[in-house]
């Protein structure tokens, strides 16, 4: 407990800090609204469209959260097959590095004109944002396994779906989540995106309706749920990598 309450108090009292200097500052220089509102005229907003906000949010969280699902299948599976075989891995980890030399933004209006101004659009958008990040780091995962471990194991009459399954993949776990991670984050982004392009609700619709009216207090509502949304996915990540990798330790000790 106490060590908790050392790692969350300094982040606290940090954050209490930002909102003192935001209401101050915006009020000492009367800041116009559309600009930058008071952060009491945001917290108002919050409270007086909760009901509608939290419509919005469940809608645009589970477009985060099935779009992140289907990049981690994806991602993990592109990285396998990478991991596999060599040849998918000479020609598709070039292929995967220069996506990322296409502004995904770009790519965006085109998944909207393929699968229209559906729920799939949006997912599409995210799973550009997602997929690479957990591709690359599970794969590199993949690349950095111990190679003494392995010759060990060879050595002690291991099949190739025991190096895979005991080897591999633990030495890979560190790797995916430091990408699952980050796509959790990045997700949230590419949700808002996809319904800012084209949708008619979600926590995108709902900041680019408001910024169109000048109501600068309902966008930043919209944006602070946006980042808590992005810090809960973050957290539910780093909770499982924690729990996954302490079962993963505790079953080395065993087999040692």
């Amino acid at each position: 407990m106490k060590k908790s309450v050392k790692t969350v108090l300094p982040v606290f009292l940090f954050i209490l800090l930002l909102a003192a200097l935001w209401e101050l500052l915006t009020t000492v220089f009367e800041v116009p609204h559309y600009i930058v509102p008071r952060l009491s005229d945001v917290l108002a907003s919050l409270w007086e469209n909760r009901l509608l906000l939290g419509r919005h949010f469940v809608l645009t969280l589970g477009e985060a959260l099935l779009g992140l699902g289907l990049s981690v299948l994806f991602g993990v599976s592109i990285a396998i097959w990478m991991e596999r075989f060599n040849l998918a891995k000479r020609t598709l980890y070039p292929l995967i590095m220069a996506s990322q030399t296409i502004p995904i933004i770009a790519l965006s209006p085109i998944m909207v004109m393929w699968f229209g101004y559906g729920v799939w659009s949006k997912i599409s958008v995210v799973i550009l944002f997602t997929f690479f990040p957990i591709a690359v780091n599970t794969s590199d995962g993949f690349r950095t396994a111990d190679p003494g471990i392995g010759e060990l194991m060879r050595t002690m009459g291991a099949s190739k779906r025991d190096l895979f399954l005991k080897w591999k993949i633990p030495s890979a776990l560190p790797g995916f989540f430091t990408g699952f991670k980050l796509a959790a984050t990045i997700s949230v982004g590419g949700a808002a995106l996809g319904e800012w392009l084209g949708g008619e609700s979600g926590l995108g619709v709902y900041t680019k309706r408001a910024s169109n009216m000048l109501r600068g207090e309902a966008v930043f509502s919209g944006v602070l749920l946006l980042s808590l949304m992005g810090i809960l996915l973050f957290l539910a990540v780093r909770w499982l990598e924690s729990k996954v990798l302490a079962k993963r330790g505790s079953s080395d000790e065993k087999e040692m």
